[in-house]
């Protein structure tokens, strides 16, 4: 739409893009009126680029394209109507619309080691500040980036890129007439970091080792393509390479061993950028082919006062050659060397240990015997002491399923009948699935526990499970039930429940929490992750996830605070959602810098000061510039929305002492001041008059007060200083009186009186719409006195 100002309607002012039309229009009473339009006081004729329209009563200026000379004030007289209006031509930062498609929907892709520049040109109205910014913090030039500016382009430049350089980039452009910001997104792409480590052995036998690793943290910016697994004997400098894997597949198992042979392997990720940096593993040592792997622990089977019976059973892996017998030793409980039990191999499974200390708690172990040696000894039996067997606890009572789930059985017992001498140690829970005769032991509980919660079944899986209670004496009868794992819950995906109570974009004042909750539903419970720009939150914010909700907590804001936030649903089906919101934190900006004055042009001074630190993340600051001419004075405002760091005030009175102060404001406030120590004054030269003498006229010299030039009315802006003068003759000279609605003026501050030789100033200071009124002053002497009036006019500054 064209902007338009309506004269008679007292709409006074049109701001319109340079380039763009614009209209004046005014209405008249009657039909045969011919209007005439002024611009800044000359009269219109013609004017590039401007058209006259008369359509019966209403008369019209139109700008078919708004250019800098456009920009002014207008007047329209016709008939009765004598009309103003103001044309503010802006001209904001701009960048050339398909350029700027391409930098904001494609991001821009380096090479790691590479060289990036970004150039952006730019047009408008100077000056032009071009501020380039990356996670809200200004970029400055450094050993590896630049940043240049002329008056039409700004340039980032990195001289040689790596992975911290990814990210997203923000140039600011601002001038007088508005901000422009452009995002940008720079993706820089190399070989992936190492795999993740350590290497884990997985299994090492004579016939083979399997290792197994984690991807990578860091891709490189293109993903991982395959795996490359080298191996180097220990003794020797050469590496071999033994193959590769697909991305999916983290291990490796390698058949090239030899038996009793040591190893180092290592692992190096692939994308299209080249292979990684590798990670080693300590030293794999192979197993030797012909000896047999350890046993199970041995069973205590029977004891007394100096003997106790064990048996074992034959290893798994039992080697290449048949098994010969077996070494049994012993030590006692709380020691760390084994001593031999026999000084041949024990050809049975079973062996009486004999010579043992009454009341001394024992431990064994057996390792089998082959041609090739001796194999592992297997882990420690259960710990037994060498005395008389005493009578067993009795049976558990009440033995009984208290509760179940898709994956775990809950038990509860009632301790056994008491037994004398025999006090109940502690509790033994067993397990075996129905389809085996096998019982595997879960859990060893002390006496005081008469519960416990089998975890991880599968759902509707029966199996048995049974207690026996543990004494001094050993083992008591075991109570045996059969139990059965609870129906699954139905599995529903994970999904957050995202309503209006939730916002995708918070404004937070610094210093205030922020506080996000969002609910969410799934079965399996899902696993939640909070990110802040793709990483972990920092420390300082806390999470808390209950009863299908999560929420996200920092308690006060700071301005690192900003930036997008996502939280995460996952479930072990492999389904995810996410949400994300932005956070922008704000406040009341920080004070501006040094304030410092110059004359540049004589008779004015330009206010220079030091941005506010709140520009970097603030992107509707501007600034106010005010000034008083009196060390208590009243302040005045001088100007507003200021967008650059610079302004040139033009009516200065020589003489005159100025302090000027600067505030940054933006929607919330305004900032501190910053304010000139010391006052600013331009020395006042003193006018010369010549002094011609008067003519001889008689005895009588005196004469009647008289005005050889009167005064004039006066049309000003508020906020702008008015001057009025006169010019007054008489003997002996007229003392004069200045009036305002005839109130004397003569005490007022805000009013400045002259009289040098009979010419008579008045200085309205800061004109405000109360100072519009007719104004007179009195010259008077002995002989009589004379007036002189004139009207002062106050409009708005728009």
């Amino acid at each position: 739409s064209v902007p338009r100002c309506y004269l008679n309607k007292q709409l006074a002012t049109v701001r319109v893009l340079k380039g763009d039309p614009a209209e004046l229009s005014c209405t008249v009473s009657k039909d045969n009126v011919t209007g005439t339009w002024f611009k800044d006081g000359l009269k219109l004729t013609s004017m590039d680029g401007v058209v006259f329209e008369k359509k019966g009563l209403v008369h019209k200026l139109i700008i078919n394209k708004a250019e800098d000379i456009h920009a002014g004030k207008y007047r329209f007289e016709g008939g009765d109507v004598k009309t103003e209006a103001s044309i503010f031509v802006e001209d904001p930062p701009q960048v050339d619309k398909v350029l700027l498609k391409n930098l904001t929907s494609v991001p821009t892709v380096a090479k790691a080691g590479e060289g990036v520049k970004l150039r952006i040109p730019f047009e408008g109205r100077g000056p032009i500040r071009a501020m380039w910014l990356k996670d809200r913090m200004e970029l400055g030039d450094d050993t590896r980036i630049r940043v240049d500016k002329t008056d039409t382009c700004t340039t980032l430049s990195i001289s040689s890129c790596d992975r911290r350089d990814c990210g997203d980039y923000k140039v600011r452009l601002k001038n007088d007439s508005g901000i422009l910001e452009i995002n940008l997104k720079l993706v820089v792409i190399d070989k992936p970091q190492p795999p993740a480590g350590p290497i884990k052995i997985v299994e090492s036998s004579a016939d083979n080792i399997t290792i197994q690793w984690k991807p990578p943290k860091d891709d490189g910016g293109k993903p991982v393509q395959r795996y490359l697994v080298e191996r180097q004997q220990v003794g020797r400098n050469d590496w071999e390479t033994l193959g590769e894997t697909p991305r999916s597949c983290t291990s490796f198992t390698t058949s090239k061993v030899e038996e009793e042979m040591s190893y180092y392997f290592r692992v190096r990720a692939m994308n299209a950028e080249g292979a990684s940096d590798a990670l080693e593993s300590g030293e794999v040592k192979a197993a030797g082919k012909a000896s047999p792997g350890a046993p199970d622990p041995p069973e205590i089977i029977s004891a007394s006062k100096n003997t106790i019976t064990i048996s074992w059973k034959a290893p798994r892996k039992t080697g290449t050659s048949q098994i010969m017998g077996y070494i049994v030793q012993k030590r006692k409980k709380g020691t760390v060397t084994w001593l031999p039990v026999t000084n041949v191999p024990v050809k049975d499974k079973k062996l009486k240990v004999t010579s043992l200390k009454k009341g001394v708690q024992y431990e064994f172990r057996v390792a089998a015997v082959n041609a090739a040696g001796t194999g592992q000894p297997s882990d420690p039996s259960e710990p037994a002491f060498a005395q008389d067997p005493t009578k067993s606890p009795g049976q558990v009572q009440d033995l009984k399923v208290s509760s179940s789930d898709s994956t775990s059985v809950t038990l509860t017992w009632n301790k056994p009948e008491v037994q004398d001498g025999n006090d109940v140690k502690g509790y033994e829970v067993e397990m075996r699935p129905c389809n085996s005769p096998s019982w595997t032991k879960c859990f060893t509980l002390p006496a005081e526990s008469t519960s416990c919660r089998v975890q991880g079944l599968q759902a509707r899986e029966k199996l048995f499970l049974r207690v026996r209670a543990l004494s001094d004496s050993g083992p008591g009868e075991a109570s045996e039930l059969e139990a059965c794992a609870g129906a699954a819950a139905p599995v529903v995906s994970p999904r957050l429940l995202i309503d209006d109570t939730v916002k995708s974009f918070l404004v937070v004042k610094a210093g205030n929490p922020i506080r996000v909750k969002i609910p969410f539903e799934g079965s399996p419970e899902p696993v939640v992750t909070w990110l802040k720009d793709g990483l972990p939150l920092p420390s300082r914010a806390a999470v808390s996830t209950e009863d299908g909700s999560t929420q996200l907590l920092l308690r006060a804001a700071e301005f690192g605070d900003g930036g997008t936030y996502t939280v995460e649903l996952g479930s072990g089906l492999g389904k995810r959602e996410t949400f994300s919101f932005q956070v922008q934190i704000t406040d009341i900006p920080q004070p501006p810098g040094a304030v410092w004055l110059e004359e540049n042009v004589p008779s004015t001074v330009t206010v220079t000061w030091d941005p506010s630190a709140s520009e970097q993340w603030e992107k509707n600051l501007y600034y106010t510039v005010l000034k008083r001419e009196s060390q208590k004075g009243l302040w005045h405002v001088l100007g507003d929305l200021i967008y650059n760091n610079k302004f040139t005030f033009t009516r200065v009175v020589p003489g005159r002492d100025y302090y000027f102060r600067v505030v940054a404001k933006n929607d919330l406030g305004a900032s501190d001041p910053s304010e000139t120590v010391q006052p600013w004054r331009i020395r006042k030269t003193k006018a010369e008059f010549p002094v011609k003498a008067q003519k001889y006229r008689g005895v009588n010299q005196n004469q009647l007060p008289r005005f050889l030039v009167p005064l004039k009315p006066h049309v000003v802006v508020t906020g702008s200083e008015c001057h009025m003068s006169c010019a007054v003759g008489g003997h002996p000279p007229p003392k004069i009186t200045w009036y305002k609605d005839n109130r004397d003026l003569s005490r007022d501050p805000n009013y400045f009186c002259t009289n040098d030789f009979g010419v008579c100033s008045l200085v309205v200071l800061g004109v405000t719409k109360q100072d519009e009124g007719e104004y007179m002053v009195e010259a008077s002497n002995e002989v009589g006195r004379a007036f002189s009036k004139a009207f002062l006019a106050i409009k708005g500054n728009s």
